[in-house]
């Protein structure tokens, strides 16, 4: 691998944030490596979804910089907007339009944000529910599908707009247990082809098999990061062994 290479695709540092009085993330510094899938986990609360919403600016920080692939984020709303054209996000929650078809929700980025002509984006949107493997639902309603589907769905309109790194929170605590399956394989999937990512999870298989790290947060710090074997095999810190006794 080229030194080049070797640049984070993702560069948080220092970062801190306040709600309010709520200290919520003190001085975080992690780096994401191109093609790299690092997980984060950690109890409620303590911070790992606001981590992830200030690295596209859903949410505002008060200390500290992000830059993914060299840009920094700024309060600049067309820079911004830019940047998150770059980073695809898929929440917890679905999102989907209720009043589109499946295939014109995996079109709407590409066409409305990138100005792509109509025939154009629906290549790009089957390609990526091809993907996903959902190119029998194309013509379908959200309301129709089952959770995992949905949760399928919004990873292809996340992938339609081409991104250079996958945000997923906590995506799959919203499913039912059997459901689970069918999204973190695609996740894989997605990994296995060179995604970056950066993957808040609860699901602690998928973080040993397809992460290449894992750190873990408390109480809104980065509290040990590693590789998954060292990570879950030999844990340094006390509250990491407590937690994860707790959870495996």
């Amino acid at each position: 691998m080229t030194l080049d290479e070797q640049q984070p695709v993702i560069e948080i540092n220092g970062l801190n944030k306040w709600f309010g009085d709520n200290h919520v993330l003190k001085g975080i510094d992690l780096d994401v490596l191109d093609s790299e899938v690092l997980c984060v986990i950690g109890a409620s609360g303590s911070g790992k979804s606001t981590l992830l919403r200030c690295v596209n600016y859903l949410e505002t920080f008060q200390e500290g910089s992000v830059r993914i692939k060299g840009w920094e984020l700024t309060g600049d709303e067309k820079r911004i907007n830019s940047l998150r054209a770059r980073v695809g996000m898929v929440f917890q929650h679905f999102n989907l339009f209720p009043h589109m078809t499946v295939l014109g929700n995996v079109m709407e980025g590409p066409s409305q944000v990138k100005k792509v002509k109509k025939r154009a984006a629906r290549e790009i949107g089957r390609h990526f529910l091809d993907k996903v493997g959902l190119s029998d639902k194309e013509k379908a309603y959200p309301n129709t599908l089952s959770g995992g589907q949905k949760q399928r769905v919004a990873i292809a309109r996340a992938l339609a707009m081409e991104p250079d790194v996958m945000l997923f929170d906590e995506p799959t605590s919203a499913l039912d247990p059997e459901l689970v399956g069918e999204v973190l394989s695609v996740m894989k999937d997605l990994a296995e082809d060179g995604m970056t990512m950066m993957v808040v999870t609860h699901e602690m298989g998928f973080a040993r098999e397809v992460g290449d790290m894992v750190a873990f947060m408390d109480q809104g710090v980065i509290l040990e990061e590693n590789t998954p074997s060292a990570f879950f095999d030999a844990p340094k810190e006390e509250r990491t062994r407590e937690f994860l006794s707790q959870i495996l």
